[in-house]
């Protein structure tokens, strides 16, 4: 039992598998902005825009 015990807690270690979700969701935002600044680089009323409801988001977050 003592075998199965430890086992099973090697197949199921899921230590700083939350952090990695983090930065991969970090990183799908910061290619997103990126391309989105790309394609909108000289309109900067659509980069206003997305960047006053970016603050709005975070505003109502805190």
């Amino acid at each position: 039992m003592n075998l199965y015990v430890k086992l099973i807690n090697q197949l199921f270690n899921e230590k700083g598998s939350q952090s990695l979700e983090w930065l991969g969701i970090a990183a799908v935002i910061v290619i997103i902005v990126g391309m989105i600044s790309q394609v909108f680089g000289g309109d900067t009323a659509f980069g206003e825009a997305i960047k006053t409801k970016l603050v709005e988001m975070v505003k109502d977050i805190g």
